[in-house]
Parts: structure tokens; sequence; C-alpha cells
């Protein structure tokens, strides 16, 4: 009998045949940002207009194929999720305890951003002045926010990308169901399908990830440039200390001790997720690979169907935590404008109750434009920081990312449901893993 075909891959080639090593997906991101700030300083300092304009493009269409999954993605996984939780034993109290543990790690991080921008004073010595900023075309607002939910149509939410009313429709869609019970089992079995074709486009677009980088980050570096990075070299240090410290300072100290499982564990787990949110931006287009490593970390898959859709969408500590206290604080001190107890406080509010308004997309201004408008801040301060933004948003995405992947092993852990085995023994990359389990043939069983 011929040898097993899952074993015959290790094997070496017979003869003198040459044979590539395959590069691991986290070296593939590592090498495209470092070849991306070369390319980027290349085009800059020698003035390569082709270069520049190939990075822009590069990096756009990556970005626009992430964008044109996030629609249909969200509005199925949503679905998806929401109807999955009938399979879990308690439901409605995993359901409250993610929230509860969003809004705590949320409250934390708005807590260190606002400490770290109130010892740095980030927008002093600066050289910026109010002449610098201009009002963003949309800016958000409590009531834009809240009536902004309910869609007038259920094209336009698709069309314009309003992540936060295809989310609306989903929960609203997947209520339904659970309601109608067997009556809508074709269209879950419908919807179930749908979200895996998805998953598996997405994933080719992911494995694009390392080309994509060299684009978005040798982009940046060509149209900003250091000196412009200079000038807010505080408040870009600030962003990426206050992640830093939530991201490898907090949320290892809930794992030791509210989850009780080793925090560097969850770190091998979950780092093919992060540097994919560092790269690309975008918590949805991360959130195939953020709920692959959250079952790997030994989450139950029904519950992670509905705890990382629903994170994507809503759980930002980064972009709806850290920096908008950072960014009030900035501007505050741009237009010369004291913040007192009461504004730190309703940063706090804001930043924990409106995070939804991020929805998961590239950027963060309209949680910025809800805490300046709520504060009373001038909403030319958003002009200022729209140049250093896609720098600061890589280090925000993938704080959210691991926040989006940390709430569930917290949440499984302390109901007794997390799989500790599969936790201790989580560390490959979930991208190679896939080819591997696609390539691989069925397993046949082979008679002793």
């Amino acid at each position: 009998m011929s040898a097993n075909p899952a074993s015959a891959t290790t094997e070496e080639p017979s003869g003198s045949g040459f044979r590539i090593p395959k590069v691991p997906f986290w070296a593939q991101i590592v090498a495209g940002l470092v070849l991306g700030v070369l390319l980027g300083w290349l085009a800059r300092s020698q003035d390569i207009d082709w270069l520049y304009t190939t990075l822009d493009k590069v990096g756009h269409i990556f970005v626009q194929l992430l964008k044109l999954a996030v629609a249909p993605l969200v509005f199925f996984a949503i679905l998806v999720s929401i109807t999955n939780l009938r399979k879990v034993n308690n439901a409605a109290r995993l359901a409250g305890r993610t929230v509860l543990w969003f809004m705590i790690t949320s409250l934390i991080a708005v807590a260190i951003g606002l400490a770290i921008g109130l010892i740095t004073n980030p927008g002093s010595g600066t050289g910026l002045t109010p002449k610098d900023g201009k009002a963003p075309e949309h800016a958000g607002s409590w009531l834009d926010f809240l009536t902004g939910i309910i869609p007038e149509n259920v094209i336009t939410p698709f069309a314009e990308l309003n992540v936060l009313q295809i989310v609306f429709m989903a929960a609203v869609a997947g209520i339904a169901a659970l309601q109608l019970g067997e009556k809508a089992q074709p269209i879950l079995t419908l919807s179930e399908a749908v979200l895996e074709l998805l998953q598996k486009a997405l994933w080719w677009v992911i494995r694009l990830a390392p080309i994509g980088t060299i684009g978005l980050i040798g982009y940046a570096i060509a149209d900003y440039g250091w000196d412009l990075i200079g000038k807010y070299a505080t408040f870009t240090a600030d962003v990426y200390i206050g992640c830093a410290l939530v991201m490898f300072g907090v949320y290892p100290l809930l794992l030791a001790t509210v989850a009780k499982v080793s925090p560097l564990q969850f770190f091998k787990g979950a780092w093919p997720a992060i540097q994919l949110g560092f790269v690309s931006r975008s918590s949805v287009g991360t959130m195939p690979v953020t709920q692959q490593v959250t079952e790997r970390l030994g989450v139950p898959k029904e519950y992670a169907s509905f705890s990382v859709p629903f994170g994507a969408t809503t759980k930002m500590d980064g972009c709806a935590a850290i920096y908008p206290a950072l960014a009030a604080i900035f501007i505050a001190q741009i237009f010369d404008v004291q913040l007192g107890v009461g504004d730190y406080i309703l940063i706090a509010f804001v930043s924990v109750i409106g995070s939804a308004a991020t929805a998961g997309l590239t950027g963060a201004t309209v949680m910025l434009t809800l805490t300046l408008s709520t504060l009373g801040l001038p909403l030319e301060g958003v002009g200022l920081l729209m140049a250093i933004d896609p720098i600061l948003d890589m280090m925000r995405t993938a704080t959210n990312v691991a926040g989006q992947a940390l709430v569930p092993v917290l949440v499984s852990a302390r109901e007794k449901i997390l799989d500790h085995d599969l936790y201790n023994s989580a560390s490959a990359s979930p991208v190679d893993d896939a080819e591997v389990q696609d390539s691989e043939p069925a397993k046949v069983p082979v008679p002793a």
C-alpha cells in the first residue's frame, strides 16, 4: 500500500531537486513593512512620481478589496451570530457579560489615554495653530448617531457602506429568525453558506496583505514624510504608548487575574489577527482571522461566532477610547480651550457608550467628531489630525483587534466554557493553517 498522503507532504523531494522553503505569513507581513518604508522613503527623497503613484494604487486596491466584502460580511456575520446563540446555554448571560467587559476595558483604555494626555501635553510646542485646521465635511453628533441607526431603505446602507445601519438590520433579521424558529431554517442555512463563501473570498484578499502592506506603508511615508510626523511626535508617541499599555499591560493583567490563563499564550494565538489589523486598519476586514484565532484559543465556536462579529463593529479600545481622549486634549491645547473634570468624565462617557459609531472601518473620524461636538470643541481640530491619521490608525486597529479576541476569552474562562487544552496549544498562523487544511486530502482509515 502506498504511503499515507498526509505524511507525504513532509518527505524531502527525491534526487537533487531544490525545494523553496515556505515563508511564514507573519514574516511576509514584516518584510512588506520594511520594504514599504524603504520604497516610501525612496519615492519621497528622490521625488519619483511613478513609484509614489504605484504605492498609492497598490494600497488603495487592497483597501478597496477589503471594503468590497465589508457590507455583506457584516450583515450575514451578525445575523448568523445572533441565531447561533440559540445553541449556547445561558445565551443572554453570555451576551450581557460580553457587553459588560466591552465597557470595562473601554473605560480602562480611556482612563489611560486621559492620563497620558494630561502628563505629556501633546498639543504644546507643535507649532500648529487653529488656522492649520479644517472642519470635516461630515460631523458626528448624538442626534445623528441615534437617528442614523435606522436606515431609510435597505439598499442605501449597503451602497454607502453605513456599517451601523447594516448592523441594525442584521440584528433585527437575526432576532426575527429566532422568533420564527423552524420556519426560518432555510434562510439561516442560506445565510451560513453565504457567510462561508464571503469568508473564503476574504481569505484570498488577506493573502495579499504583504503586498497591500508595501503600498499602504510606502504611500504613508512618501506622502507625509518624517517632517510632518515630527510636528506630531508627542501625540503620535502618546497614541502608540497608550495602545501598547492597554495591549501589553492591561490585557495581560486581565488574562492573568480574571481568566487565570497565560498572557503569553494569548498573544501567541492572537498575534496573526493583531498583525493583520495593524496592516489593514480594518477590524471588520480582519474579522475572519480574529474569529479563527479566538476559536483556536479555546472559545466555543457558537459563542465566538457571536462575540467576535459583535466586537468587530462595537469594541474599539484604540479608535474609540485612547485616541479620542488624547485627540480632545491635543485639540483643546491647540485652540487654547481649558478642559475641566466634567469634560474628562464626558470624554469617558462618550468613549464607552458611543464606540459603536466607529463601526470597524478604517479611521475614527466619526468617533472623534462625536467627542468634539459633545465637548463643544472646534471641529476644525479634526483637520489637524487627518494628515497623521493613517499612521495612528495602524496601532489603534491592532489594539481594537486584540481587545476583540480578549473579551471572549475572559468571558469563556469566567463561565468555565474555555477549552484550556486548545488555549495552551494555540500558536500557528491561521492563514498558513487554512491553506494546509484546504490542500490536504481527506484522511481515509487504513485497515490494520
